[in-house]
């Protein structure tokens, strides 16, 4: 386990609001742990070593270690972080202990590989969009991955990805593959940037959109020379066109 999934914490005693908002006065976040066969655990944590920890993406779906000042170590994940609603401050943490013959359920993130050496990926025009970024998954804790690798380097325009496609690595599974449909969900596709569309963030924006809607069969060139006749129709017509906590 690296330095950075260690985390220092003491116990404390003192609870409620007026406490927490002490300890946040004291640069420390007030955290609570729970769940296994023990008692819930209040504790303190220094806030900025945290929130610099907080600001990796493994942070949340990787196995945590708390580090108690006696020297007892607990195994955890993060359930919830409440954030200060405008300052770069959290004020307050949930952990969930870890048992090692306990399945989790989380989500982890998606990372997209090998577009830039796709066929989609060297066509002029065509945008790579991701639609799904993150996803539920179960496995003990021994299998639980940082993230999962979605391959794209075999992307041709036209091509969709979709959940059931995802290579899970032994041990792992994706509870929404098991509903009805869950393996059709479309993770990433292409799109065509037409003329009219323009480049840049606001036409892959468009183009992303225009995908969805074609997913879900509707016509969007028909839909828009549809209402551009209810317009020229309309003008004929002379028709106008909160935190639980203290937050100081």
């Amino acid at each position: 386990m690296t330095d950075s999934n260690i985390i220092n914490a003491e116990l404390r005693e003192d609870v409620g609001k007026g406490a927490s908002r002490r300890l946040r006065h004291q640069g420390k976040i007030p955290a609570v742990l729970y769940g296994g066969d023990k008692e819930p655990a209040t504790l303190a944590i220094e806030h900025d070593p945290l929130r610099h920890a907080a600001e990796t993406e493994s942070f949340f779906s990787s196995i945590l270690e708390i580090k108690i000042e006696d020297g007892r170590t607990q195994k955890v994940v993060v359930r919830d972080v409440q954030h200060h609603p405008f300052r770069p401050r959290i004020m307050h943490l949930d952990f969930l202990r870890v048992s090692d013959k306990q399945i989790l359920r989380m989500s982890v993130p998606i990372h997209f590989t090998g577009e830039d050496e796709s066929e989609a990926g060297k066509t002029s025009g065509v945008v790579i969009q991701h639609l799904v970024t993150e996803v539920e998954i179960e496995a003990l804790p021994g299998n639980l991955p940082s993230f999962l690798n979605v391959d794209l380097s075999e992307l041709e325009l036209g091509d969709i990805v979709t959940l059931s496609e995802v290579q899970l690595p032994e041990g792992v599974e994706i509870p929404a593959l098991s509903e009805d449909g869950g393996g059709e969900i479309m993770i990433a596709n292409t799109s065509h940037i037409k003329e009219s569309q323009g480049t840049g963030a606001a036409a892959e924006a468009e183009a992303e959109a225009a995908a969805l809607l074609e997913a879900e069969g509707i016509d969007v060139d028909a839909d828009a020379e549809a209402e551009a006749d209810a317009d020229v129709d309309g003008d004929a017509d002379g028709e106008p066109g909160d935190a639980e906590e203290d937050q100081s």
